[in-house]
């Protein structure tokens, strides 16, 4: 199975900063964004290749430099270019790359999540759908709250693990290759497509996709090198397990 890394956002939440740096370059722990990923990606045994799509002919340049000059993994990395027509549109540039091969892993390169690949990939094979989206129902707030009755406080809970009343979606998906038609066909229609709301919503009201429930397993959403700070603690303790 092919994993591919989506790598060509702006990053607009993560300015200044990324209007120097692509967001798969932030640094966490010394390292790019994206190094991480691809370095937890390469050892799994079901993906036999890495593909990151993303724009290269801007500062999306320096991914590709740090991977030719610094980067050896066992498993081949591959540059697609993207052509910044949404989550969903740009998809469709990997329509030779994944041929008819079946499934592929969509990695959101701002996710930062030790999820284990084998057992999401049974998941979805178990679940007979076209894709499966990786969510989760709890959440660790990055702020403290209180218990209020009558306006009165009853008591502090300092940055507490909620439990969500919607699963929240992750930027980890595991998608039927035919799905790319599907986009190709609705690209001539629309020029910008969005993989949840364009794409996905439509094969949700007919029961086709999954949600690969991450328990209580550490995610993250990079979006700038003030989130990874803030977040130090947490960032470490994925990074230890993704290594």
């Amino acid at each position: 199975m092919k994993a591919v890394i989506l790598a060509g956002g702006r990053g607009i939440r993560g300015r200044p900063f990324t209007d120097y740096i692509p967001k798969a370059m932030i640094p966490v722990q010394g390292r790019p964004l994206v190094y991480h990923i691809a370095k937890y990606l390469s050892k799994f045994d079901i993906i036999d290749e890495i593909i990151i799509l993303g724009d290269f002919t801007g500062i999306g340049k320096q991914i590709e430099k740090y991977f030719e000059n610094h980067i050896s993994f066992k498993k081949p990395i591959k540059f697609i270019q993207d052509s910044q027509s949404g989550t969903g549109g740009d998809l469709v540039h990997l329509k030779t790359a994944i041929g008819k091969s079946g499934d592929f892993l969509l990695w959101f390169v701002d996710n930062l999540c030790p999820i284990d690949i084998d057992n999401l990939r049974q998941f979805h094979k178990d679940s007979r759908v076209d894709a499966t989206i990786a969510v989760r129902r709890y959440r660790k707030e990055e702020t403290g709250f209180a218990i209020v009755k009558d306006g009165i406080i009853q008591e502090f809970k300092e940055k507490p693990t909620i439990e969500l009343q919607m699963a929240e979606c992750l930027g980890i998906y595991i998608i039927n290759s035919k799905i790319i038609d599907t986009i190709k066909i609705k690209k001539q229609r629309k020029k910008s497509l969005n993989l949840s709301y364009d794409i996905l919503q439509p094969l949700s009201k007919k029961g086709s996709i999954a949600a690969y429930d991450i328990g209580k397993t550490q995610w993250l959403d990079i979006d700038s090198p003030t989130r990874v700070e803030r977040n130090k603690e947490l960032v470490d303790t994925i990074i230890k397990k993704l290594d």
